[in-house]
């Protein structure tokens, strides 16, 4: 098991450096391809489940940060939160 550890860290450590000066929360190079965001094509294809998928994305980042990325995976769990609040605002603020 420690062996798989190390290459693991091997692997990430060597995918840091790869994307060094690239950011990976606000603009990762991946998730762009041909001028289209992946968030909003997923967006134009869930529809009103668009939400939810940002509440998933949120509890994913929040739920691995120990683990995996640090503060990263904090940013962007933030950055999932606030494409959240901007697509929602307004929508539920009046419950009385």
């Amino acid at each position: 098991m420690t062996s798989y550890m190390n290459i693991m860290e091997k692997i990430e450590q060597g995918a840091k450096e790869a994307y060094a000066g690239v950011d990976m929360v606000n603009s990762p190079p991946h998730y762009n391809e041909s001028g289209v965001e992946c968030i909003d094509a997923i967006a134009a294809a869930l529809g009103e489940g668009f939400e939810f998928y940002l509440q998933g994305n949120i509890m994913k980042y929040l739920w691995r940060y120990r683990y995996k990325n640090g503060t990263e995976d904090l940013k962007k769990a933030q950055w999932y939160l606030d494409k959240l609040i901007t697509e929602v605002e307004g929508c539920y603020d009046d419950k009385s």
